[in-house]
């Protein structure tokens, strides 16, 4: 991959692209106004008892406290409050507002999704560039509902790091639309796609998260994944990363998203591709 694309793809950069994309895709969902006060009141308290019963068991000093503060402006300036939010918080997020479904499990979303990827049918290749690196993987399924039936012009977006573990969109120097794309299922449900393998890579470091990890003395390490979203008229959306076995951080990801049924099964090809079967089964929308 491009050098200048590892030199110069920051957590900065990352962050603000991640902070300005939030604003332009989620902001509707920003606004408290439509929470009850007493929920609001009860969810606010309670988080700030749990800081005050930490502060309290290990006697946090003011030199910490001031630490705190100068680290928590730091994830604003540097525009990292997304990769936060989405690394430290939303796993749990999303394990309770999933947590009814008969159908597929999902996991989290991530900072690095983009709408309107570019349409490749049922069966098509993802934009990619033509020395793109990773394993070709052909990856085949089908999309059906909770009773079985097969559902034809499901949405499959598909969008995935680069072998170097930089997003499209969110690192310099990348195509636009690389490795990213959406399948429309045929009449049976079904999809066909081909791509290549992620690797593994590691969240930013060099930003104010990175200084969070490194003074706890964690990793930073990321699985190799897929991310999708997965949608059809009258259907829940299903939103789920794909993990591949083997991977020696889908037991400590530093995100804590990887689950057993999202773990892929691809069979190596005598041609040095990989091939992998996989569907999903959406949930009809509740009420």
């Amino acid at each position: 991959m491009s050098t200048t694309v590892n030199e110069s793809a920051t957590a900065a950069a990352s962050g603000a692209s991640a902070t300005e994309r939030f604003h332009a895709d989620k902001s509707p969902y920003a606004a408290v106004k439509d929470v009850p006060a007493e929920r609001v009141d009860a969810m606010a308290r309670e988080v700030l008892e749990a800081i005050y019963a930490t502060v309290r068991k290990h006697k946090l000093t003011y030199d910490e406290f001031n630490a705190l503060k100068a680290w928590l402006i730091n994830v604003g300036e540097d525009g990292e409050w997304p990769l936060f939010l989405d690394v430290w918080l939303e796993h749990v997020v999303e394990d309770v507002a999933t947590e009814h479904r008969e159908g597929n499990k999902g996991s989290i979303e991530g900072p690095y999704y983009v709408p309107d990827a570019p349409e490749k049918g049922a069966k098509g290749t993802i934009s990619m560039r033509e020395d793109e690196g990773g394993t070709p993987l052909v990856w085949s399924g089908q999309v059906t509902s909770c009773d079985g039936s097969a559902l034809g012009g499901a949405k499959v977006e598909l969008w995935h790091a680069d072998a170097d573990g930089f997003y499209s969109q969110f690192a310099p120097g990348i195509p636009e639309w690389n490795l990213r794309g959406s399948f429309t299922t045929d009449a049976d449900g079904r999809f066909e796609i081909t791509t290549v393998q992620p690797a593994p890579y590691q969240i930013p470091t060099d930003g104010s998260c990175g200084k969070l990890i490194n003074a706890a003395g964690w990793h930073a390490w990321r699985p190799a994944h897929l991310h999708v979203k997965v949608s059809a008229p009258g259907h829940e959306l299903l939103t789920a990363q794909l993990y591949f076995p083997g991977d020696e951080h889908n037991d400590d990801d530093i995100a804590s998203a990887v689950k057993p049924e999202l773990i892929l099964d691809p069979q190596a090809q005598p041609d040095g591709s990989a091939s992998v079967d996989y569907g999903f089964v959406l949930d009809p929308a509740r009420g």
